[in-house]
This record gives structure tokens, sequence and C-alpha cells, in this order.
């Protein structure tokens, strides 16, 4: 399944593979005792997936196809809600609560247009990290280098490793601060992030209200560009080109590039001249206000004070089940009163006409996704205070594009058999299709 979404359509349109043989490939990827089925996975569900595969092939047969996902593996995040079950969000202390009524909105889409959901994905406890980390679950491993037991990224972790390790197409996660664009930097994928409003985020289980967006993993930008449009109930369409030689494109060189690895700069300034030497004009500008961003957050953030009004309760109720790392983060929101979350809004607001501004007169801001490379995981498990400070480095660029609400991509440019390292393009406030389709150039442009 190591192929693009629109690849395999093909090959379900000419009758060389039937999606219960697609599901089977899945399945034994999944329930492979020497893979990482059983950490990217908290639950799969094996019976269902045949059941729909087979009405999906039937449906084929009578030439029924109901749209390019039709019959394909897809994963989902433990975040959303499925009708029977309870929600956990890779916690434990969620596991007597009331179950589902119905699907989530997002789920229900995938649904209607034929996607076989084969399971829900691991991830950070309650999304509230960018490393990946799960105590309750396991950890699943990154693909590159796993010998050596490296990090995923999270907080959409296995939603990554689900993709990487071909078992499932693509995979559904959320992105409040970079979960979606962080593994998929660190494990070699594509990672959209969409403007907040884009995708309902109803029966979603919320980290921050303000800050959530739901996105995909996958391995091109026209498979992300495809279910984002299946996820908002759209008819799925073409990307238009946008040529290289018409795009104007800015690099911030305001805090992106501090405490770089010497791997992602290479890589990034190797995926700069390509594009450049291909016609498009790429300018360096000074971005101040972006160091804004982090004094407005330094009292705990928008994460911080929302997810302590989701989760005060059950935090006071059993705080000893809660991932101690995630409990810490949670509880820096009880110490915000109401004064600071109106002066944290009022800065966003200032920061963002600030933004637009500087930002008005080119296509897309490029910028390292992530500035290092997949850090060993049993060196994060040991300390505490690296984990804190990897999270804070993981999360630093990414989380700009939540807080300016806009729309970015991640796309891998490194070379192959090693590190991944990954290209963030970012877009205006609800400009999600011209981001994409300029993604889809530049991906173009990286790959020859």
């Amino acid at each position: 399944m190591n192929k693009t979404i629109n690849e395999i359509a093909t090959l379900l349109d000419l009758g060389k593979v039937t999606s219960s043989e697609l599901v089977d490939a899945a399945m034994k990827e999944i329930e492979n005792d020497k893979g990482q089925g059983r950490t990217a996975f908290i639950k799969s569900y094996p019976a269902q997936a045949k059941i729909q595969a087979i009405a999906i092939d039937k449906l084929r047969a009578a030439g029924v196809v109901l749209s390019p996902i039709a019959g394909v593996p897809i994963s989902i995040k433990d975040l959303f809600d499925v009708a029977g079950e309870v929600t956990t969000a890779g916690s434990q202390v969620r596991k007597m609560c009331a179950p589902a009524i119905q699907d989530a909105d997002v789920v229900k889409q995938l649904r209607s247009a034929g996607a076989i959901v084969v399971g829900r994905t691991n991830m950070t406890e309650f999304a509230f990290s960018g490393l990946g980390l799960n105590p309750h679950y396991g950890t699943p491993l990154n693909p590159w280098d796993r010998e050596t037991s490296r990090i995923p990224g999270g907080s959409s972790s296995g939603a990554a490793i689900s993709v990487s390790d071909n078992m499932a197409v693509a995979g559904i996660g959320t992105d409040t601060g970079g979960s979606v664009r962080i593994p998929s930097a660190l494990c070699g994928l594509t990672g959209f992030k969409p403007t907040a409003a884009r995708v309902s985020m109803l029966g979603a289980f919320p980290l921050s209200t303000t800050l959530d967006s739901i996105g995909p993993l996958a391995r091109s930008v026209e498979c992300c560009a495809i279910l984002d449009q299946i996820m908002r109930g759209e008819s799925v369409g073409l990307l238009r080109d946008r040529p290289l030689e018409t795009l104007t494109l800015a690099v911030p060189q305001t805090i992106v590039f501090e405490d770089i690895e010497e791997k992602v700069a290479n890589d990034f300034n190797r995926a700069l001249v390509k594009i450049s030497k291909l016609g498009a004009k790429i300018i360096d500008i000074p971005f101040n206000v972006l160091s804004e961003i982090p004094r407005a957050n330094a009292k705990g953030g928008y994460a911080a004070v929302e997810a302590f009004g989701t989760l005060r309760n059950l935090l006071k109720k059993d705080p000893n089940s809660f991932d101690p790392r995630v409990a810490v983060r949670i509880q820096r929101g009880e110490e915000m009163s109401a004064y600071d979350y109106i002066e944290l809004m009022n800065a966003r607001k200032s920061i963002c006409e600030m933004s637009n501004k500087i930002s008005m007169d080119f296509d897309a801001l490029l910028m390292p996704t992530v500035p290092i490379t997949a850090p060993i995981l049993k060196d994060i498990e040991a300390s505490d205070e690296l984990y804190h400070d990897m999270n804070l480095l993981m999360l630093r660029n990414c989380s700009f594009g939540n807080f300016l609400d806009r729309c970015a991509i991640s796309l891998p440019i490194h070379e192959e058999g090693t590190a991944p390292v990954g290209l963030m393009v970012m877009g205006e406030t609800n400009g999600d299709v011209k981001l994409l389709e300029i993604a889809k150039t530049i991906e173009a442009t990286i790959r020859k």
C-alpha cells in the first residue's frame, strides 16, 4: 500500500486489486507481532473492515464508485467519536465515560465516501505534546532508524506510523500546535493542517477549542487535498496548476532557524535551491512579530486553559491515572485568570493583524517544519527536562500556524535513506485551496 490514493484508486478501477485485498494487507500489518500495529493502534476493526470491503467491491463490480477513497483503508485518531464506543483520546481516565451516540462528522463523511476505517490510532494523551509518547498504550517507533528506537512525533503518532508502515493509506489526525505536521515531518510523510474552521470538529474530543483543526497524514499533497474535500462534504476536484515562475515565496528569518540541526538546515537549503532554480522568487524577510507569540503564550496559552476547562474534573478525581508530563501542562491552565485569557485573545488579534500585513505580498511562507530530526525515545523517556525542551522545540515553528489560524502543510524533503525532514509551506487564513495548489507544485519540484 505504499502508494497514493489516486494510484490505488486506479488499481481498483482496473481490477488489479480489490478492497478486500487492501484490507487484508492492512490487517496483516496491524496484527503482525513483529510490527508496530500494537502501539500504532489502540483498537482495530478487522471484522467490520472486511464486511465493508466486500460491500464496496460489490458496488464497484456494479459500476458504482463513491469516491477516490472508496474501499481504501483509512485510520482515525483515537479522539474521534465512533458510535457505540468510548472516545478515550489516548488516555486511561476516560475508559468509564459514556460511549458516543454517533460518529464524529469527519468519520461520517469518510464512511459516506466509502472509506474503510481500519482502526483508531494511538496518540499522546489528550493530544497534549508534539513528541508522540504514550505511557498507557506504548509509543510506536519512527520508521527511520528503527533499530535505535526514535520518537514518531505527535500528537498524531499512531496516524503517522499507520501510514508509514502500510497499515492504512492515510491517517486522519488533529493539529493544535503541529500534531499532524510534526509526525509527518519526522516520519517522511505529507501532513496538512487546514484553517481551524475548515473541517467540522463535531465529535472530536477537544484539546483547544480555539486552535484545534482536523487534517490528513498521507503520501502526497493530492492525497491530502482529496481527504480535505471529502471531510468537508465536497465533491472531489482537481487542484489547478500554479507554475513556479508565478510564485513569490517568503522565508521568515525570525526564530524559525534557532537551534536548527545541520541535517535539517542542509535539506531545507537544498529544497530552496531547487525551487528557486525552476523559477520561484524566494525572499528572506524579517518577521519579528513571530517572537511575540511565545510571549503571548507564556502563561500556558490557549491549549492549557482550554484543556483544563475540559479536563479539570477528571484531573481532580483521578490525577494519578494521567501521564504526569501531560497533567503538568494541563494544570498550567488552572493558574490562568479570566483577565489572562482576555489578554491572550487581544494579543492574538493584534499579532494576526501584524502578520497579515507582513505576508500579504507573498504567496506563501517557507520554513522547516521542525528544526531537528527525530530524537531517541529512551533519552526523552529518561529526562523530564529533555522532554520539556524537545517538546517546545518540536512545537515551535508549527504552533505559529495555529496561533495565526493559517493553513500549513509539511512536505518531505530529505534524501532517500536519511533522516526525514519536513518543509513547511504556510498560507493565509482560509487560503487552503491556494496553499494546496502551491504545495503540489513545490512537491513536484522537490521530487525531481
